[in-house]
């Protein structure tokens, strides 16, 4: 039988495959990776994966909240950090924020709503 920490350290994996699945000059939220990973309603998840994260590979400043802001407390090193990554890669940041794009609707979401 797995250790709790195996089963957590095969969701924090998963939530980083999905993370660098994210093409430069994308971004995502939180939830939405989560979602990806196979994890719906786990955004708190996905963030906490994400601040400790230690691989400096990850692409983790395409992930930003739902609204498009940037998580970090404005003016701070990381929230300074997250926008000239995301301005290098051609993402609009105004005011700490980023245009989300339209989520798509999976052919279930599509025909049950």
């Amino acid at each position: 039988m797995d250790s709790p920490g195996v089963h957590q350290a095969a969701l924090a994996e998963r939530i980083r495959a999905v993370v660098r699945a994210i093409a430069p000059g994308q971004v995502a939220g939180y939830g939405e990776v989560a979602r990806r990973a196979g994890l719906p309603g786990r955004a708190r998840l996905a963030a906490r994966v994400l601040s400790s994260n230690e691989d400096p590979q990850l692409p983790w400043h395409r992930v930003v909240r739902s609204d498009g802001r940037i998580a970090f407390p404005a003016g701070s090193e990381g929230f300074l950090e997250q926008g000239r990554r995301l301005q290098a890669e051609g993402v609009a940041v105004v005011a700490g924020r980023v245009r989300m794009p339209s989520r798509t609707t999976s052919l279930d979401e599509a025909i049950w709503g």
